[in-house]
């Protein structure tokens, strides 16, 4: 019931395969075979080892990335390995694990459902799949769900399990197929997601030994009987009686298409026992298990949850420079659809974990929502197997006290400044922003942070952007910036914070002050009365208060 052999690649929504890459045949070869080289790496992890080195929607996604690119390049056409193809084992199934197909979308779940009849829905429980074998009504053997015709001996591990029973009240012979999950205390997967429980499950038992503790917390979710009777309503009731009661408690009837939808939706917002990463839709009637083989089968098929992270490719990184000098990267993303937002770039928090994370363009990227609407940069996937430089800004010549002009490599630094001398924190202009000072700079009017001073209604007439009436009130605008207070002022160009006890009524009394000084103010420990001093002396910053002072702005 986990990742299946073959995958529905309708993942559209999700991944925009509008355009090809731009790559030349060289270049083609290497990322395809970097790519199936990459999901044959996490197939053996997830398979064999237990562990989920990437979640299963981002693999899902990166499966359906690489058919999109072999259409794109059938002559370096490449297909990963079987999913299953480094995990068989020694001990044959009675009855062949089929997996399953994922539906992707509503409309394939619809044109599904169109050619089935007696159809029921259950949750697609996040475990790992066993084949449980009764003799008698003895447990004689469980097996590892392997390459879905062999798999591993646990059969001593399950007999320390208390939710597989070792006898049941019943003397036929059983062959049960089931997933051992972790058990969780109303689990909320709309919320929780998975928090790892396949993986906590598949590395106990994989364990030579498993402990009674962690063994009472593994539950059992039968979700096929074999050999049982040949209508759903029969074998629900059968394995009730048997004591696996949870396989009725979670199955229901189908009648139509919007039922589906409510039953996923309930049990993707409501609290279960189990981790689960979507439902299972399945015929009530369905061939004898002799017939089935270890591949997706007809009569039953997933339709996951919501992907919480979308896969996304990135274009290019780009370097935004903050008033203060800080340098905050952005990746520029082929457009993803996720959540019903289509999203184009996402922040990837500070210079330093850009540094750590060495994105390049064309590494592929997982990406997230932060309450629902800010793009989150979760993690790096995969590499391009092509690793373009990119330069970024350097350090140092970036901080508090640079870039009071546009100069090359200046600009977005100044630009900032800007943005916040007329924004709120600073003089709150009504009506000037970014989009203001974009048009005065394109038309050379912007040298300095003040220059804006100096422009006349008349002059502001003759720009490029400006009409009679946004000019006279973009001049209105200016002029009543001369009047706000002192202390907007300071905090308009940039000085340090400070309590407002700890300001003096004019420039000359506040530049006079030692170090020394500023740290007898109440609140202003060493390394911020250092950065006021500093401040209050840097021949920039001196320069700008020359020049209110000419304006006559009080308190310069």
């Amino acid at each position: 019931m986990k990742r299946s052999i073959a995958l529905c690649l309708a993942l559209s929504p999700l991944i925009s395969h509008a355009t090809c890459p731009d790559w030349n045949s060289a270049q083609a070869a290497e990322e395809l075979q970097a790519l199936s080289g990459q999901i044959a790496a996490w197939d053996d992890a997830y398979h064999r080892l237990g562990q989920a080195p990437v979640a299963d929607e981002l693999y899902d996604q990166a499966r359906a990335r690489l058919d999109a690119w072999n259409r794109c390049f059938p002559a370096s056409a490449t297909t990963a390995p079987p999913a299953l193809a480094s995990v068989g084992g020694p001990i044959a199934h009675p009855v062949a694990q089929t997996g399953l197909d994922k539906l992707a979308g509503a409309s394939a779940v619809q044109a599904w459902m169109a050619t089935k009849s007696g159809l029921w829905i259950q949750p697609k429980v996040d475990g790992v799949a066993v084949t449980l074998v009764y003799r008698h009504g003895r447990l004689r053997q469980a097996i590892s769900r392997g390459d879905g015709s062999h798999g591993q001996d646990w059969t001593a591990s399950t007999r320390q399990i208390a939710a597989i029973p070792q006898q049941l009240n019943s003397g036929a012979d059983l062959i049960l197929q089931g997933e051992l999950y972790w058990r969780l205390s109303a689990h909320v997967q709309a919320h929780a997601g998975s928090r790892g429980a396949r993986s906590q499950v598949a590395g106990l038992l994989n364990r030579e030994q498993l402990q009674p503790a962690d063994a009472t917390q593994i539950g059992l979710f039968v979700w096929d009987w074999p050999n049982g009777p040949a209508s759903m309503v029969e074998r629900l009731a059968g394995l009730d009686a048997l004591g696996f009661t949870d396989t009725a408690r979670f199955s229901q009837p189908l009648a139509n298409f919007a039922e589906a939808e409510q039953w996923r939706e309930h049990w993707y917002r409501s609290p279960l026992p189990f981790a689960s990463d979507g439902v299972v839709l399945r015929q009530g009637q369905r061939p004898p298990g002799a017939r089935w083989q270890a591949a997706p089968p007809a009569w039953a098929a997933a339709w996951k949850y919501p992907f919480a992270q979308a896969l996304a490719e990135v274009r290019s990184v780009q370097f935004n420079i903050g008033r203060s000098g800080r340098i905050t990267p952005v990746l520029n993303l082929l457009p993803v659809r996720l959540d019903d937002r289509t999203i184009h770039r996402v922040s990837v928090g500070s210079l330093q974990r850009w540094q750590t994370l060495d994105i390049r363009p064309g590494d592929q990227v997982a990406i997230a929502l932060a309450g629902l609407t800010i793009p989150r940069l979760q993690e790096v996937v995969w590499r391009a197997a092509e690793r373009p430089p990119v330069q970024a800004p350097l350090t140092a010549e970036h901080h508090p006290l640079s870039c009071w002009q546009p100069t090359p490599g200046c600009a977005g630094q100044f630009r900032a400044r800007l943005a916040w001398l007329s924004g709120k924190q600073g003089l709150a202009l009504s009506g000037v922003g970014p989009g203001t000072w974009d048009k005065l700079l394109q038309a050379g009017q912007l040298a300095g942070l003040l220059d804006w001073l100096a422009l006349s209604e008349a002059q502001l007439r003759e720009l490029p952007g400006f009409g009679a009436r946004s000019a006279a009130t973009l001049a209105q605008r200016f002029s009543q910036a001369r009047q706000r207070p002192f202390a907007v002022w300071l905090r308009a160009l940039g000085m340090p914070p400070v309590p407002p006890a700890a300001l003096a009524p004019s420039w000359t009394a506040l530049a006079q002050r030692s170090t020394q000084d500023w740290r007898q103010q109440t609140a202003v420990g060493p390394a911020r009365a250092a950065q006021l001093r500093d401040f209050f002396h840097h021949p920039e910053v001196v320069a700008l208060r020359e020049r209110l002072q000419t304006a006559a702005v009080p308190g310069f």
